[in-house]
């Protein structure tokens, strides 16, 4: 069986305080984009170990153990020991550590894709909870859904954003960017105003009032990853930031506008319809 875990967006992203377990509150609005991995799960019959998996395109976590998809299986195989051997394969096309939750998508991909093959019988609600063991930001991928997201990321709640009139250009530069690092350095946290209210306003609006806390100093950082964000207001952006800590950047562009790649030729770039 085949799935098709795609990546997401956050549009604007506003860090609340560090919490006493350690994570930080946020609130930040969730927005898939169909940028995606190939996921394939099969039965192994007579398997003498509990997981085979495999991985081809960008090659993330060699180690089985260690890979997102490998801890989804093992976590439900605690609660359903009925789950049999499987053989999994994952096709990476999403930049890793790109800020766009490719890791987190696949994991909770694993989840849903388990549940629905063997039947587990798994709520929604039952399955977002698996996920945030998996990651804070593995919730959204189980709604998968436009959502405003607060808490550690895993309260969620879906709203209606309209972005058929505009096109999407992602890039992603290859910088890594350390989230603990991007955390760190953040010692404000008093937003001006709520991303829910915000969002309400027409795009043309969101230059001015829609921010990522983390572009301050990601950018200091690293000015390269500023550039890519002046390029795509220099070719017509109507609205441009930073997904995630990063090193992500996209624009939202009218329909209609040509479109021209005019950025570094190692970068991942792509140009997507909403």
């Amino acid at each position: 069986m085949l799935s098709f875990p795609n990546c997401k967006i956050n549009l604007g992203l506003h860090i609340l305080g560090k919490r006493e377990d350690g994570f930080h509150n946020l609130e930040t609005i969730f927005y898939p984009v169909p940028i995606k991995d190939v996921l394939e799960i099969l039965p192994n019959p007579n398997a003498t170990q509990d997981i085979i998996f495999t991985n081809t395109g960008l090659i993330a976590e060699q180690d089985t153990e260690k890979n997102i998809c490998s801890k989804a299986y093992h976590l439900l195989k605690k609660d359903f020991p009925q789950l049999p051997a499987i053989k999994m394969h994952l096709h990476k096309t999403i930049p890793l550590g790109a800020g766009l939750g490719g890791g987190s998508a696949d994991g909770s991909f694993t989840l849903n894709l388990l549940n629905e093959k063997f039947q587990l019988g798994l709520s929604s609600q039952q399955l977002i909870e698996y996920a945030l063991q998996l990651g804070s930001d593995c919730p959204f991928f189980i709604i998968n859904k436009p959502c405003v997201a607060t808490g550690r990321g895993e309260i969620l709640e879906e709203i209606r954003i309209d972005l058929s009139n505009y096109q999407l250009v992602l890039v992603n530069p290859g910088i890594h960017v350390n989230t603990g690092w991007a955390f760190s350095q953040l010692k404000n946290f008093t937003p001006e105003s709520s991303l829910k209210q915000i969002i309400q306003q027409p795009v043309i609006y969101w230059k001015e009032l829609l921010k990522n806390d983390f572009e301050e100093p990601v950018f200091r950082q690293h000015p390269a990853i500023q550039l890519i964000k002046d390029k795509l207001y220099q070719q017509g952006a109507v609205y441009a930031a930073m997904s995630g800590s990063g090193s992500s950047m996209f624009g939202l562009f009218e329909k209609g506008q040509i479109l021209r790649n005019e950025f570094d030729r190692n970068y991942f770039v792509s140009i997507l319809s909403l």
